[in-house]
């Protein structure tokens, strides 16, 4: 018999740590899962899923508008409910979170519906159950929370936490960032009827992005009505009359909002979990740090997800703990690439991208690129009045002819670099991405049939 009450216990009942504890218990080892608030994690309670349906209910306001340039008549104005959308997400999160339940409980899992600390490196303290369970291994996936920047009147802002969940949609609202979540939420609160300011310190969003992405988002955000504030930042709020918030930027002149959001990062969840007593070793921001097969300092004691700081996006969390449980426990050891992620940024147009950018390939990497670049309205847009653009990019290694980085902007971005990144995974050339032939007519055949070299200063396609 086992000197364990438990071969694993996995603390944080999000997508990484539901994952490792299902595909343990899959191998037949003994598993249990603490989880404070509710099953499911940032990513289906108040992060991914919940967005998601909120930016594709901002985008039925195009469509509307949309259908007149394909022969439909509206018969009268939409009228648009944030209660009843607030409410259908309620109830699409509450299911998914009893999915994720029962799928916990179908591979005979423990549940604990309570807060877990870590006592030392092979005990967890249930802390509403006031007991405590020993285990041969540990996992945290406790993931991250938003943070505020530290000036006056922080206090009186929101965060994406109590944006899902707000009372009524804003006439006005400042987003503060510049990063995936103040996008997103300009765009499907300036589509779902809200006056949209978004300010951030730098001067341009989305940093890290190519340079190409970044200058078309935000000609694109311009165009949608969406006033931007770059180089400038908030030095503090305060509240007035009516419920509202007076805030004075750091340019020194003020505005008035009925909301603001502070959209400014993320910090881990590693507060009060004992790591220290157990001798965990953290980072400068509060992360565990970890090996590339998630282990920490403490040889049982593991980490997955955003609480490790590595890359902080839900499938990237999924995949460490399939590997982690892989490896403990079905004999299986492979590691996560953490180098070639995909990934989506559902602003309106949406951003899809993979691999390097343009300015990576050639100042990190110290490669001789070749570039292919186009610009143009999909056929949808040509029948309607709106003038987004698609804008796509690709990154070839001019000796290797090896694709190095697909940039997408428009329609369906997210769609397609899905498919985008299994050719780049794979190692695709520029001639492979030729040779293919087009679906047509599809805005993502523009990808196979770039054909012009373009220098770092030339524009793209009309």
């Amino acid at each position: 018999m086992s000197e364990f009450d438990v071969d694993l216990f996995v603390v944080g009942a999000g997508s990484g740590g539901v994952r490792a504890a299902r595909i343990s218990a899959g191998y037949g080892a003994r598993v249990a899962i603490a989880e404070e608030y509710r099953i499911g994690g940032t990513c289906v309670i108040r992060g991914c899923v919940p967005k998601k349906i909120m930016v594709l209910a901002s985008r039925f306001r195009d469509a509307f508008d949309d259908a007149a340039g394909f022969g439909w008549t509206i018969p009268k104005k939409p009228e648009f409910s944030w209660n009843a959308l607030r409410d259908a997400k309620d109830k699409e999160i509450g299911r998914l979170s009893e999915i994720y339940q029962r799928n916990l409980e179908r591979t005979d899992v423990e549940i604990h519906q309570t807060r877990a600390e870590v006592v030392d490196a092979h005990t967890v303290r249930l802390i509403g159950e006031d007991r405590t369970i020993t285990a041969k291994n540990i996992l945290i996936s406790t993931g991250g929370h938003p943070v505020a920047p530290h000036i006056s009147g922080a206090e009186l802002a929101i965060s994406s936490n109590e944006a899902f969940d707000l009372p009524e949609l804003p006439n006005r609202i400042l987003i503060v960032g510049g990063g995936y979540i103040a996008l997103e939420f300009a765009c499907l609160f300036q589509r779902l009827g809200s006056k949209v300011t978004l300010i951030h310190r730098g001067e341009k969003v989305l940093r890290g992005f190519d340079e190409d992405l970044r200058d078309e988002l935000m000609l694109a955000l311009a165009a949608e009505g969406i006033t931007v504030k770059m180089n400038n930042t908030v030095a503090k709020i305060e509240a007035i009359e009516n419920n509202c918030r007076r805030v004075e930027y750091m340019a020194g002149d003020t505005d008035d909002f009925d909301v603001v959001f502070f959209a400014t990062g993320r910090s881990p969840n590693t507060k009060g979990l004992g790591l220290e007593a157990a001798g965990v070793a953290l980072g400068a921001n509060g992360e565990i740090k970890v090996d590339q097969n998630s282990r920490t300092n403490v040889p049982n004691i593991f980490a997955v997800g955003d609480v490790t700081d590595r890359v902080n996006l839900t499938p990237v969390a999924i995949r460490e703990g399939h590997a982690l449980a892989d490896m403990l426990f079905g004999e299986k050891k492979w590691v996560p690439d953490h180098s070639l992620v995909a990934t989506a940024v559902f602003s309106t147009p949406e951003i899809g991208t993979v691999g390097l950018t343009e300015q990576q390939a050639r100042e990190e990497m110290m490669v001789a690129v070749d570039i292919y670049k186009t610009r143009f309205r999909s056929l949808k847009h040509v029948m309607t009045r709106r003038q987004e653009r698609t804008f796509m990019k690709l990154v070839v290694d001019a000796k290797s002819d090896k694709v190095l980085g697909v940039h997408i902007m428009g329609e369906d971005a997210g769609e397609m670099i899905q498919i985008a990144a299994i050719a780049v995974g794979m190692g695709a050339t520029k001639a492979d991405f030729d040779r293919t032939v087009a679906v047509h007519p599809t805005a993502a055949e523009e990808l196979v049939t770039l054909r012009e070299k373009m220098n770092t200063t030339n524009p793209g396609g009309a």
